[in-house]
Parts: C-alpha cells; sequence; structure tokens
C-alpha cells in the first residue's frame, strides 16, 4: 500500500487573527514597548471613536458597526469584548465634558508616546506598512489577555 501526500493529515491552517497578531507582534516585542501599547492603545480607541462622533454620531456608529464586522470575521470573544469597550466609549461620550478637545489632546499625546515605544524597539509601527493593523493592535494586547487568563479566542 503506498501512502500519499494527499493521504497524510494536513497540518491545520493558522487562523487570521493569529496570523495578523503574529505579523504585528513581530514589531512589538520590546517590554517597554509592549508596555506602552497597553496604556494607549485603548486610550487611542477611545480617542478615535469620541473624534468621529464629533464629527457625527452617526459616523462613529457606523465606524463601530464596519469594525465590529471585521472583528466578528476574526473572532466571536474578541469581537465581544470590543463591543464592550465600544458601547462603554460611546456612552462616556454623553458625560465628558468638552470630549472633543480632550480626546484630541489625548491622541496627540498617545500617539508620542507610541511613537516613542517604536523607538525604544527599534522598528516602525505595522501600521505604516498596512493600515489594517490599526485595528490588529486591540486585538494583539487582549489576545495576550486572553492567553494568560487560559481563555479560547
Amino acid at each position: 500500500m503506498n501512502t500519499t501526500a494527499a493521504d497524510l493529515p494536513q497540518p491545520r491552517e493558522r487562523r487570521r487573527i493569529d496570523v495578523l497578531v503574529g505579523q504585528y507582534a513581530e514589531s512589538h516585542r520590546h517590554p517597554t514597548n509592549v508596555a506602552v501599547h497597553w496604556v494607549c492603545v485603548p486610550i487611542i480607541v477611545w480617542c478615535t471613536l469620541a473624534l468621529v462622533f464629533v464629527v457625527h454620531p452617526w459616523l462613529c456608529y457606523a465606524f463601530v458597526a464596519a469594525s465590529l464586522v471585521h472583528y466578528f470575521r476574526l473572532s466571536w470573544p474578541m469581537a465581544v469584548v470590543m463591543a464592550g469597550f465600544t458601547a462603554a466609549s460611546v456612552a462616556s461620550f454623553f458625560v465628558v465634558p468638552h470630549v472633543g478637545w480632550v480626546a484630541l489632546a489625548a491622541f496627540v499625546v498617545t500617539w508620542i508616546a507610541q511613537f516613542i515605544g517604536h523607538k525604544i524597539e527599534g522598528k516602525k509601527p505595522s501600521f505604516l506598512e498596512d493600515l489594517q493593523f490599526l485595528l490588529v493592535g486591540p486585538l494583539f494586547l487582549l489576545v495576550k489577555a486572553f492567553r494568560k487568563a487560559g481563555l479560547p479566542y
């Protein structure tokens, strides 16, 4: 009996989320850069949503919906967490005074910190190669948290 390659079990194909987070992780290895990301990425997400909300709330809702569709395609658990975060973020826009100015100031400060983190890392930010990595940043952190907690994603 001859065995061909087609008869052998095939290695499981890597999920898209694992590929994206793996590529993102290549420029996020230095502990200082990773720590900067833990602080700055959630703030940047909040700021981005707030700035879009200030332009027009419905534009923000559409942006959130499109982002969540992308996240649901990658991972249901990650999308659920991101839905919770975005819902809390949007709710905060109604109580934070001068939300647009707060968001703009925080956005500038956190991006400066991000670039300092990447200077320490010695690698440029992933999104400069591919804009989709702007949506992968939060997943990078969530995957780390899920793995540490032993949760599937």
